[in-house]
């Protein structure tokens, strides 16, 4: 009776013993589950604020030129000093420039804040006789040049970001050209982004949301409360006179005690703050939960259970790993597209030089036609008229060349000669190499006849930026040489410039996002670039040189 007494003990202690061991192996489990989702969580927001916050700078960037060039423009001078024949050629233009680039408004104000001419002259809410004297845009942009400003519309009640540029000397101002750029499309696009997505300014007040109700409030950013501030002012900025303020969400929803994941993105331009919020419960739950799936499998049938808990594990794996392909490929795109558009912003002044060159050409062959015509020597009319249709072909090039690159969408891979990469590629840099008075040397037309099986948009969007890379890293009258060498299985193209190189720090992690040598940029061309030869079969690799630096796009040979 004592020996069977003692056996039971035994196996009673033994069956507390695993109950604990199992108990404190599920808790421990149960953390390292938390950790590994909450990580999770905060490097995929790191990620995904980064792209918010490139997306939303290019779109700033593809502005900023705008009132830049309008406020050097001959038709826009004209009428600030009072010539009011062309008024209704300007209003049509406006009108068109802010068709093409998705501007809400452009107009164009005297040295009162008069508007006289704007893209809206038509229609029932014409800024045409409205003065915007008062608005903070107008005044800065009239002292110091250019000024932006974040406010509600006085005749759309819209908010929008306003850029000003002077027309002008500072002596001597004759008005101001404003752009007004609405977001809402982007921040629809927003509101399918984690648990919320909001820009504050420097004083942390809500500018841009995916939710509305945050618009225009006071945000406390850490245990900074905000600053005082100007009610007349904000009445006029922001439609109230005192912005409310609001806590942000610290939890999740549905009562979740679990803390929000907050990732800050400055936006360089403008001075503001991408904050995107994630909610880690949903992770959480699923981690916690699987941890907890996998050791009640472990404790019950160990070898049966185990190769079903890989299988299942794999197939879950695999879903997810579909999933994240299908969502990296499209923010790949996303990311590529914003750096195509940045870059294209950048050179927009320079195309625009390229423009007016054959047109003035255009003109001149036009007037000495027709009064070659009127002096009946029609041969030599008909040359002028054929070198007329020559400049039109340049300029179709050129316009056509800057839509193609600018096009989302880059194709199905194809065969595509080399050449045409390069051709198209100084046709959209050409100003600047010019400017800087670049020597450029051009492969052999037979090497540069060379095929790859490629994506043009993609090809030449990395050739764009190595080239831009180059001209800015080249002294004025430097030396820029291209050239190709074909290997037994790729064919190289290597850009080459004599500039001071590469930092010897900054080697090793080049081509990693958010690394540069530069005081302007983000650093994310180079990464991109590598990126997208990679997926094509190739790659994108920095050469050590005793001087300047030298980038090859290796790519596969057909």
């Amino acid at each position: 009776m004592r020996g069977q007494l003692g056996r039971w003990n035994l196996l009673l202690i033994a069956l507390v013993g695993a109950v604990l061991i199992g108990a404190l192996a599920m808790l421990g489990l149960d953390r390292a589950m938390r950790a590994r989702a909450l990580d999770d969580t905060r490097a995929a927001a790191t990620s995904q604020a980064a792209i918010l916050a490139a997306g939303l700078e290019s779109e700033l960037n593809k502005f900023t030129l705008v009132p830049r060039v309008l406020a050097v423009d001959p038709e826009v001078a004209a009428l600030l000093a009072g010539d009011t024949g062309q008024r209704g050629v300007l209003n049509r233009r406006l009108a068109a420039l802010a068709q093409q680039t998705d501007a809400a408004a452009i107009y164009l104000m005297d040295a009162r804040g008069q508007t006289l001419a704007a893209s809206n002259w038509d229609r029932p809410d014409s800024f045409i006789g409205s003065n915007y004297g008062f608005r903070d845009y107008f005044a800065g942009a009239m002292r110091d040049g250019t000024r932006d400003e974040f406010a509600l519309g006085t005749v759309s009640r819209r908010p929008g970001l306003y850029l000003a540029e002077r027309v002008g000397s500072a002596e001597s101002p004759l008005g101001v050209v404003a752009v007004k750029v609405e977001f809402d499309s982007l921040e629809r696009k927003w509101r399918d982004a984690e648990a919320g997505v909001f820009v504050t300014d420097a004083d942390g007040i809500v500018l841009l949301s995916s939710n509305p109700a945050w618009r225009f409030r006071a945000a406390s950013i850490g245990s900074v409360r905000p600053p005082a501030r100007d009610p007349a002012r904000d009445a006029v900025r922001f439609g109230v006179r005192e912005p409310v303020p609001f806590d942000l969400p610290t939890t999740g929803g549905l009562g979740s005690p679990v803390r929000m994941v907050e990732n800050i993105q400055p936006i360089a331009p403008v001075g503001w703050d991408l904050h995107l919020l994630a909610d880690p419960a949903p992770r959480l739950s699923a981690a916690i939960a699987n941890g907890r799936l996998a050791g009640v499998i472990g404790l019950g049938a160990l070898s049966l259970l185990i190769a079903g808990a890989v299988l299942w594990q794999r197939r879950r794996q695999a879903r997810a790993a579909a999933q994240l392909d299908a969502q990296t490929a499209t923010l790949r795109e996303q990311l590529q597209q914003a750096n195509r558009l940045a870059t294209l912003g950048q050179i927009t002044a320079g195309l625009g030089h390229e423009i007016r060159q054959p047109l003035a050409a255009m003109r001149v062959y036009a007037e000495s036609g027709e009064r070659l015509m009127g002096a009946a020597r029609h041969g030599e009319a008909a040359e002028n008229f054929t070198k007329i249709a020559g400049l039109a072909g340049q300029i179709g090039a050129i316009t056509e060349e800057q839509l193609h690159f600018s096009r989302r969408s880059a194709g199905e891979p194809r065969d595509i000669r080399l050449v045409e990469v390069i051709d198209g590629s100084l046709l959209l840099l050409r100003d600047q190499i010019r400017q800087k008075g670049i020597t450029l040397s051009l492969p052999a037309p037979e090497a540069a006849a060379a095929c790859v099986r490629a994506r043009h948009v993609q090809l030449e969007q990395v050739l764009v930026n190595l080239l831009q890379n180059a001209v800015q890293a080249c002294a004025p009258g430097g030396q820029i040489t291209l050239t190709i060498d074909a290997a037994p299985h790729t064919i190289n193209l290597s850009v080459s410039d004599d500039g001071p190189g590469v930092p010897a720090n900054l080697r090793d992690t080049l081509f990693q996002p958010f690394v540069t040598s530069k005081d302007e940029g983000i650093g994310l061309g180079l990464a991109i670039s590598q990126d997208i030869m990679r997926q094509l079969g190739g790659d994108l690799v920095l050469e050590n040189t005793p001087k300047g630096a030298r980038f090859i796009m290796v790519m596969p040979a057909p």
